[in-house]
């Protein structure tokens, strides 16, 4: 099975009223989760590449290493996404090598770091849909600021004081023809997200109610979504380390929003604490070893069953194989259909 649009899998989530998680990737080991874990719960799934992980995998390594992956498991739909995309070169080089999905990052300037005006988000975002959609690529916007500073993406600022306008969410939506629309509620990239448990005061789950209620056919996308368990915290600490107490989304906030509209959740944290849990306990039990098989296979299993629960929490698991993968093409002709259309 050749890689699919994202558009196709969150709109088949949406008739499904699940949503579909977002897993970034570096390198093999974590390809190899991901598509593991999709097998074992029949999943469709999407995996997502930063900035960040494109230069260091240096693209092609990465793009071949996917190609890989839906040939070995071809019976799983798979996204294959830019994730935070910082310019419309940035997004036009992903699909060029094949991406089929791709997130024009507008809420931020080119450095990835300054706020950007509202008018600067339409008019990139836009100019990346109309690139994007003649090829049958889908794109991500976002709309506010999320908090917090990872692969080199984020304004460091104070999340809650940028979230998303839901008005202005009908206009941006409607302005630039996207596929989804991330929002920003009060979550942070990175592992830091909550000094407490995150309520109301800390996590707006309401504005994803009220959007939803405004654009009920928008996918809406939950960025900084890992959850951070304590469980994982501790394994780290137990061999080691020294991560400091920190909350992330719990996952039945993420339920919530996936009851709300919220088809696409992305989550990168948790499998880094995963894997390096399970490496730093290979190193503490055998301080004698060193191939690096001996401790990226606990690493990889250990990734593998925190996706799997988040696929089953997220309603994916089941799905993989409820609908024919449409090619680029075909999808390509349904965006200048609906552009005629609207």
């Amino acid at each position: 099975m050749p890689m699919v649009s994202m558009r196709q899998l969150l709109d088949e989530a949406s008739k499904g009223g699940y949503g579909v998680g977002a897993f970034n990737v570096n390198n093999m080991e974590q390809i190899q989760a991901i598509m593991e874990a999709a097998r074992e719960t029949r999943s469709p799934v999407i995996i997502q590449v930063s900035r960040g992980a494109r230069k260091y995998s240096q693209d092609r390594f990465l793009f071949h290493l996917m190609l890989a992956a839906v040939e070995l498991y071809p019976e799983i739909p798979v996204a294959l996404h830019q994730d935070h995309g910082n310019s419309p070169e940035t997004c036009r080089s992903a699909i060029d090598m094949g991406f089929t999905s791709v997130m024009m990052d507008g809420s931020l300037l080119a450095d990835g770091k300054t706020p950007a005006t509202y008018e600067y988000n339409v008019q990139v975002t836009r100019e990346v849909v109309e690139l994007a959609h003649a090829r049958g690529v889908s794109v991500e916007g976002e709309l506010g600021v999320l908090g917090g500073i990872e692969d080199g993406h984020g304004a460091g600022v104070d999340a809650m004081a940028h979230l998303t306008d839901p008005d202005q969410a009908v206009d941006f939506v409607e302005k630039t023809g996207i596929d989804a629309l991330a929002v920003a509620i009060g979550t942070s990239h990175g592992a830091y997200k909550f000094t407490r448990k995150p309520d109301g005061a800390v996590l707006a789950m309401e504005r994803i109610v009220e959007i939803h209620k405004r654009l009920p056919s928008t996918h809406l996308v939950m960025h900084g979504s890992s959850s951070v368990p304590k469980e994982l915290q501790d394994i780290v600490n137990q061999y080691g380390g020294q991560i400091k107490p920190t909350w992330g989304v719990p996952v039945e906030e993420i339920q919530l929003g996936i009851r709300n509209g919220v088809r696409k959740i992305n989550v990168d944290t948790d499998n880094r604490l995963a894997m390096t849990g399970a490496i730093r306990k290979v190193f503490a039990d055998n301080p004698a070893e060193f191939d690096p098989r001996t401790y990226l296979k606990p690493a990889r299993d250990a990734m593998k069953e925190v996706v799997k629960a988040r696929m089953i929490a997220f309603g994916q698991a089941g799905h993989a194989a409820d609908y024919e993968p449409l090619p680029l093409e075909e999808m390509a002709k349904r965006y200048q259909t609906e552009a005629v259309v609207g």
